[in-house]
């Protein structure tokens, strides 16, 4: 099958960007002050919640579509977005204790932002599982795409956490309190150049999983046709 030539530059761009993010992170953006070396990790910390936090926000809105229209294209590219948002969520979440162990003392504290960023990652971890154990294919993309919704409303309460609570982990580095955030040039860079490459690698899983499913759909398709052909004959 010829791969459509909007993928292959997509993937390279991605490519790109994902190996500039990496040279700036660990060989141009100096290191903290305060944490050292090991602050490095930050910029996948944050490059990966963000696409994250993205996935999770489009499950909202494809569920919202597919409940209005019943157009299964809406239910698999609702599927896809929370599969993807769920690897990410979940680096997130190994990321975080593997920085937070040398500058805590601690893998673990179960503050407001730890504590939430689970329960998003629990509740998606359901949604992507709860076709399993729903056999009506009728109920399976209705109540998957509530679920999903209500997921994604959690996503304001995740980032504001760090606001609403007296918490260990830092303010919010992007739309933070006046004095939070990174100010050297350079870790900026990084910063952003980290954003840029997580949320095209989204782009590219989200498209390669929508595909994914709608072959098998496809398939399930033709399997339907040649039984119903077999009853006939």
């Amino acid at each position: 099958m010829k791969v459509p030539i909007k993928h292959i530059v997509l993937f390279i761009l991605t490519l790109i960007t994902m190996e500039t993010a990496l040279i700036w992170a660990l060989g141009v953006a100096p290191p903290d002050s305060e944490q050292g070396d090991v602050q490095r990790i930050f910029y996948f910390h944050l490059g990966c919640i963000w696409p994250g936090f993205i996935a999770f926000f489009y499950v909202a809105y494809a569920s919202i579509r597919y409940l209005l229209t019943r157009d299964p294209e809406w239910d698999r590219r609702a599927l896809s977005s929370g599969e993807v948002g769920l690897v990410f969520c979940s680096l997130v979440l190994i990321t975080g204790p593997i920085w937070a162990k040398p500058v805590w003392g601690d893998w673990w504290a179960w503050d407001a932002r730890l504590t939430s960023t689970l329960v998003l990652w629990l509740v998606f971890l359901g949604y992507t599982r709860l076709r399993d154990y729903i056999d009506d294919e009728s109920k399976r993309p209705r109540i998957s795409a509530v679920l999903g919704i209500i997921g994604a409303c959690l996503v304001p309460f995740v980032y504001m956490s760090t606001r609403l609570f007296e918490t260990m982990h830092p303010k919010p580095v992007i739309a933070g309190d006046e004095g939070s955030g990174i100010k050297h040039p350079d870790m900026q860079m990084a910063l952003y150049l980290a954003l840029a490459a997580f949320s095209l690698l989204y782009i590219v899983f989200w498209q390669q999983g929508r595909e994914i499913l709608e072959g098998e759909s496809r398939i399930k398709n033709v399997k339907a046709g040649l039984n119903l052909l077999e009853d006939e004959s």
